[in-house]
């Protein structure tokens, strides 16, 4: 049974919540219905939530796995918080204008190491 996973997971889909609200926002602002119209704004705010939802949920899937397959709850819970750093501060540096690169690289480094550690756990897990 996963004890740990979800609590990173209803986390990381709060952020995911507010990033939707924030394009939602930025849509009525802009009056855009469907696309950007190439407006800036409106291409951040969707970028910034489109990059949530193409690494959470793959490395959530990795880290569910590896709690599953009997991990020890430190390792599940340093790729969870590694995870939900990464996303923090990529949202954050990456949604800000101007963008405040080192966060958004700082999050995107944390996002790939918890995948690549969680990655090779279910290698070593699996033998």
């Amino acid at each position: 049974m996963l004890t740990i996973t979800p609590i990173y997971a209803a986390l990381i889909a709060l952020l995911f919540v507010t990033l939707s609200i924030n394009v939602i926002l930025q849509r009525r602002r802009g009056k855009i219905s469907v696309g950007d119209h190439g407006d800036k704004a409106m291409i951040k705010a969707m970028r910034t939530q489109a990059n949530c939802a193409e690494y959470a949920p793959f490395a959530l899937l990795l880290i569910a796995i590896v709690e599953l397959q009997g991990a020890g709850g430190w390792l599940v819970n340093l790729l969870g918080l590694s995870l939900l750093a990464g996303r923090l501060l990529h949202a954050y540096g990456f949604g800000k204008t101007p963008q405040i690169i080192v966060l958004r690289q700082i999050g995107m480094g944390l996002t790939f190491a918890s995948i690549l550690v969680a990655a090779i756990a279910n290698l070593v897990l699996t033998v």
